[in-house]
């Protein structure tokens, strides 16, 4: 059975007896290597369960039914996979109905219930501890969440109901659309204790011993729980305002999902729980079919299989053994990659530049990161130490001689980027791996100046290293295997997605978003106002609308881009004159979160326009065109294996929603695969 059922003596507290016995349940996969989810199977089971505790309340005297889980996992919500398959509307709302019976059973139970969250908690998981009188969490739980609106959903197993009753519609709006929409953040157990989701937290070494004493002393009446009061109309009119806010900022209104959990939010303040319940499953019903969801299901399931075994990887018993690390360059990017090597591989890394100030400047940058992880408790203060003391220096690129893995991270020119490389390969043992950051310059052309060009991998991560996580793993024609696995060992040890690329300008990421840019740019130069130009491309979600992007990544990185392909592909991308004025002139910000800074599009004077502006609509198509025109491009080249590889990049390497799919199931949808290349990427249906 994958829910059990136990019974035990709930402890005595300060010489008074305990209360009495206690139904325990306990969720278990029967898989360690598998969580614990809410499906067909098991929620009847978990009926069940319920139903023998009842018994043992009604025959034996229990005096209250608690549920926990088993390694490291309290619940992980829904069976996705059985929701990806449900094919009618009728079917969707018998789910949804299927969990508020079995989740409500808790909150209906003839004797108090206890929720004692041990692990990960996301979605129904979390709602079935909501459902509970009281909850207790572990300290050590890093996964508490409502991310249903991240994947195109509402929490519908009571989730909108329960959560801004017992937190506050602050806390609710929080989890469930700001987190949600922040690609999936999700609270530790300390947070959640913070917010007033869970009643007591516990140190996960005697979790369940001190839970069931906790319980003990609540049900004998020497801990009192307090509970708020339902929050008054203006503080919940305000909650739901911001989540509005929130959500036009993340998806523009292009994904249906955050606003009907919205509006779910809004009504439980004066829905009784018959009647919400109801619209959580009316809601779920429209949505479990809605292609967004599809979309959804299909770059969630791509990304979680990514991050296990990347296609294409060799055997990782290939892999070189990784115990040192050196980084060449000490400026910001190669900082960055200094501190999450040493903080996720926890490995000497040294830092060498030729400047002395540089290099004491990069160290200081690692060492204050080494601090800020102490700061929010990810790290501790004996880790911290010898992290500190494992960063070290030097203008002598001799210090790399030890270094089992060197990375490269200087200035964005093939010439010296060449001059680094035939510098410091003699200085390198000769199994070290050397790899490029490179974000667009030819891989293979920097390995011509090897003598062994067979240990030279890229490596291109993208920025900022420690949030966004994808690194484009790049092949050339003499890269062998060896490097290439230790390139995908390194990354999966800094719990990166790695995903196999062939040698090509730009790789995948920048070269499929920079063919968007360019049509964005090639927009604004015909006369297009940048207002109009902003808000076209709503309907795809990107968390960042095209010139707040651009300003993120710095226009001088753009326009370098923007040459490499002007240079490879001619008859594509081109060099916008209007993009060269805006690196010339400092790179001034032209739009800001709350809108462009000049409506016209001219910024202030600082483009030249022509006088035959585009719709959004116009805009839009044009993009959508030229995206899928790049990507078959792309496909055909063979620079990646399938579509997924696209979508994976995309959803990682931008941010591109999973509502979309990533991009080229939302290219399918919208008829542009087929409108330029005669062909989808995926099979209709």
């Amino acid at each position: 059975m994958p829910v059990f059922v136990r019974t035990l003596d709930l402890p005595a507290s300060s010489g008074v007896a305990g209360p009495g016995r206690m139904a325990l349940l306990t969720l278990d996969s029967g898989d360690p290597r598998r969580p614990f989810v809410l499906g067909s199977d098991t929620l009847p089971a978990l009926e069940q369960a319920i139903d023998e505790a009842e018994r043992l309340a009604h025959d034996e005297g229990v005096v209250a039914i608690g549920v926990t889980g088993v390694n490291g996992v309290f619940c992980a919500g829904a069976d996705l996979k059985s929701v990806a398959h449900t094919t009618s509307r009728e079917e969707a709302v018998a789910t949804a109905e299927a969990g508020h019976r079995a989740l409500g059973r808790f909150a209906d139970a003839p004797v108090p219930t206890f929720a004692y969250v041990n692990g990960l908690a996301l979605g129904g998981g979390l709602e079935t501890a909501l459902h509970c009188t009281y909850r207790t969490v572990s300290s050590s739980v890093r996964g508490l969440g409502l991310p249903e609106a991240h994947l195109g959903l509402v929490p519908g197993w009571g989730g909108t109901y329960l959560l801004p009753r017992i937190a506050g519609p602050d806390v609710a709006v929080k989890v469930a659309i700001e987190n949600a929409l922040a690609n999936n953040r999700t609270l530790s157990g300390p947070q959640a204790l913070e917010a007033g989701i869970v009643d007591a937290g516990f140190e996960p070494a005697d979790f369940l011993v001190e839970s069931l004493r906790w319980t003990a002393s609540v049900l004998a009446g020497t801990t009192t729980v307090a509970r708020r009061e339902l929050a008054d109309a203006p503080t919940w009119d305000a909650a739901i305002a911001r989540g509005r806010a929130v959500a036009d900022t993340r998806v523009h209104g292009a994904a249906p999902a955050p606003y009907r959990t919205l509006e779910l939010l809004e009504a439980s303040r004066t829905n009784d729980r018959a009647t919400h319940f109801a619209a959580e499953e009316a809601a779920l019903g429209d949505l479990i079919v809605s292609g967004e969801l599809r979309a959804g299901l299909y770059a969630f399931d791509l990304v979680q299989r990514y991050a296990k075994k990347p296609a294409g990887a060799p055997p990782a018993e290939a892999a070189r053994k990784v115990t040192s690390v050196g980084v060449v360059g000490a400026g910001l990017m190669a900082s960055q990659l200094a501190l999450l090597f040493l903080h996720r591989l926890q490995v000497p890394v040294v830092l060498t530049d030729v400047s002395a100030e540089r290099v004491e400047k990069g160290v200081e940058f690692v060492r204050t990161g080494v601090q800020e992880l102490l700061g929010k408790g990810r790290i501790t203060q004996d880790t911290a130490n010898r992290l500190t003391a494992s960063v070290s220096g030097s203008v002598d690129k001799g210090a790399l001689s030890d270094a089992d893995f060197v990375i490269e991270a200087v200035f964005e020119e093939l010439s010296v980027k060449q001059d680094v490389l035939r510098e410091i390969e003699p200085l390198l043992r000769e199994d070290a791996v050397l790899a490029t950051n490179t974000s667009s310059l030819s891989v293979t052309e920097m390995a011509s100046v090897l003598k062994n060009p067979e240990r030279f991998v890229g490596f291109h991560f993208f920025n900022p290293v420690a949030v966004l996580p994808l690194v484009e793993v790049v092949r050339t024609g003499t890269t062998d295997e060896a490097a290439l696995a230790t390139a995908f060992a390194v990354g999966k040890r800094l719990k990166k997605t790695c995903v196999l690329v062939q040698d090509a300008p730009a790789f995948v990421v920048n070269r499929i978003s920079t063919r968007m840019f360019d049509e964005v740019v090639r927009a604004l130069d015909a006369g297009t106002p940048l207002l109009e130009v902003e808000r076209s491309l709503d309907p795809l979600g990107l968390p960042m609308s095209p010139f707040r992007l651009a300003s993120f990544v710095g226009p001088a990185v753009m326009l370098h881009v923007h040459e490499t392909l002007a240079a490879a592909f001619p008859d594509r991308y081109r060099v916008s004159d209007n993009l060269r004025r805006w690196v010339e002139a400092g790179s001034p910000e032209l739009v800001t979160p709350k809108g462009p800074v000049a409506e016209t599009g001219a910024a202030e004077g600082l483009f030249s326009v022509a006088t035959e502006p585009l719709t959004g609509e116009q805009v839009l198509r044009n993009v959508q065109d030229a995206l899928a025109d790049e990507i078959r491009r792309v496909l055909d080249e063979g620079v990646v294996a399938g579509p997924q590889d696209v979508d994976v990049c995309l959803v990682l390497g931008t941010g591109h929603p999973l509502f979309t799919g990533g991009i080229t199931p939302y290219l399918d949808r919208v008829g542009a695969s087929e409108r330029v290349t005669g062909r989808r990427f995926h099979p209709a249906g």
